[in-house]
C-alpha cells in the first residue's frame, strides 16, 4: 500500500509534464531521493511507461487536430480560389483562416500598392518593428531574431506581391507552424493572383483604353442600376451628353495621334471637374456621356457649364503629337445637352433626350448647353 501511494502521488506530478524526455529526469531524480526497493523500482517503470504513452497519444492527438484543422483550411482557401474574385471579399476570409490554424499568432496581410505594402488585414498593425521589417523579405520567407515574427511573401511569377506575417504571444514558430504557413502563403498567393488577374480583365472590360472613363456597354449597366436607385430612393438623376465640336476637322488638321490626345486631354479635364460619385463614358468617337446622381435639372445645367468653360479655356499642347503642321497648341470647344430623368420615362429615354439637346447645341451654334425640351441656350 505504501508504494501504491507513493505512486499515486509521484504519477500526479507527471501528469504535469508534456515531454517524455521530462518524465524520464523527474523519475532519475526521484529514485536517487528516495531509498526504493526493487518492486517498487518495477512499479515505477511501469507507471513512467503508462505516463509517457499518455502524453505521446496527446501530442499525436493534438498533431492529426492541427493536420485536419490545415486541410479544412487549404480546402476552404480552394474553394475560395474557384468561387470568388474580389479581394476586398478574399483577404478577410484568409486572414481569418490563418488565424484560426495558428490561434496563438497575430496574423497581418499586407498586399503591395505602387511598391509600398499597405495593411489589407486587419484593420491595424501598431507594431512598427514589423513594418519596417517588411521590405527586407526580398521574396524569402524570414524570422525576427527570436523567432517570434514570421514573415511568408506573397508571390506572382518571381515578384513579390504581398506578405502573411504571424507574431507569436508565446513561444517561436515551431516546424510544422512553419511548414503550415509555407503553404498557406503559397495557395493565398494563387488566389491574390487570380483575383488580380480578374480585376485586370473586368477593367478592360468594362473602361474605354484611351480615356479610362467607362465604355459604352457598361455605361448602359449603370444607366440600368443608376435609374433603379433613384426610382428606389426617389432620388433625382441627370444625363449630359458630350460631343467635341469640328473634331473630324481636327483629326484631319493635326493627325490621328494629336485627336486621340485631344480626347484624352478633354475626358482629364471633365473627370477633374466632375464629383467622385459622377459617372463617365465615352460613349462613341468624340462623344461621351455622363450622369449626375443625386442631381436636379439647374445644378446638372452649371455642372455641364461648368465643363464647358473648363475645356474652351484649355489651351492644348500638341506640339509633340501635330504631324501634320507646326501648331503647337489649340483651343477646342464642347456642346453639351442636358436632361434630367423623369418617373414615367422609359430607361432609354434618359440619354435619348440629353443626346437630342445636344444635337440641338451642335445646330445652333455649338459651345453651348441646351436643356432638353426647353431649348434654353446657356
Amino acid at each position: 500500500m505504501q508504494i501504491l501511494k507513493k505512486l499515486k502521488n509521484l504519477s500526479q506530478s507527471l501528469e504535469d509534464y508534456s515531454d517524455p524526455e521530462d518524465v524520464s529526469a523527474l523519475l532519475e531524480e526521484y529514485s536517487a531521493q528516495n531509498n526504493l526497493s526493487e518492486d517498487e523500482k518495477d512499479f515505477l517503470e511501469i507507471a513512467s511507461a503508462i505516463i509517457k504513452l499518455k502524453i505521446q497519444n496527446l501530442k499525436l492527438n493534438d498533431e492529426m487536430r492541427k493536420s485536419v484543422e490545415f486541410h479544412d483550411g487549404m480546402k476552404n482557401i480552394a474553394k475560395i480560389i474557384e468561387t470568388q474574385y474580389e479581394l476586398n471579399y478574399i483577404i478577410p476570409i484568409i486572414g481569418e483562416i490563418i488565424d484560426k490554424l495558428i490561434s496563438n499568432h497575430l496574423v497581418y496581410i499586407f498586399l503591395k500598392e505602387n511598391g509600398k505594402f499597405k495593411l489589407s488585414w486587419p484593420s491595424s498593425c501598431l507594431d512598427n518593428n514589423i513594418i519596417s521589417s517588411l521590405t527586407k523579405t526580398n521574396g524569402n520567407i524570414t524570422f525576427s531574431e527570436d523567432k517570434k515574427t514570421g514573415y511568408f511573401p506573397l508571390i506572382n511569377e518571381n515578384s513579390q506581391i504581398g506578405c502573411i506575417v504571424t507574431k507569436s504571444t508565446d513561444s517561436p514558430l515551431n516546424k510544422q507552424e512553419i511548414e503550415y504557413l509555407s503553404e498557406l502563403s503559397a495557395q493565398a498567393s494563387t488566389t491574390i493572383n487570380r483575383a488580380n488577374v480578374y480585376a485586370e480583365i473586368l477593367k478592360h472590360a468594362t473602361l474605354d483604353a484611351l480615356t479610362g472613363f467607362y465604355n459604352r456597354r457598361q455605361m448602359e449597366e449603370r444607366i440600368k442600376q443608376e435609374i433603379s436607385s433613384a426610382k428606389r430612393k426617389h432620388t433625382s438623376l441627370c444625363a449630359i451628353m458630350v460631343d467635341i465640336d469640328y473634331f473630324k476637322r481636327v483629326n484631319d488638321t493635326y493627325g490621328h495621334a494629336a485627336g486621340d490626345f485631344i480626347l484624352k486631354t478633354v475626358a482629364k479635364i471633365m473627370r477633374s471637374q466632375l464629383r467622385e460619385y459622377d459617372i463617365a463614358a465615352r460613349y462613341g468617337g468624340e462623344e461621351f456621356a455622363i450622369l449626375l446622381p443625386f442631381t436636379e435639372k439647374d445644378e446638372a445645367v452649371m455642372v455641364a457649364e461648368r465643363l464647358r468653360k473648363a475645356v474652351e479655356n484649355k489651351f492644348i499642347d500638341i506640339e509633340k503629337v501635330n504631324s501634320q503642321n507646326d501648331t503647337k497648341t489649340i483651343q477646342i470647344t464642347i456642346s453639351l445637352g442636358v436632361y434630367q430623368f423623369k418617373s414615367s420615362d422609359k430607361n432609354q429615354d434618359l440619354l435619348i433626350n440629353a443626346d437630342k439637346a445636344l444635337y440641338e447645341a451642335k445646330g445652333t451654334g455649338r459651345n453651348q448647353v441646351i436643356v432638353y425640351l426647353s431649348l434654353i441656350h446657356i
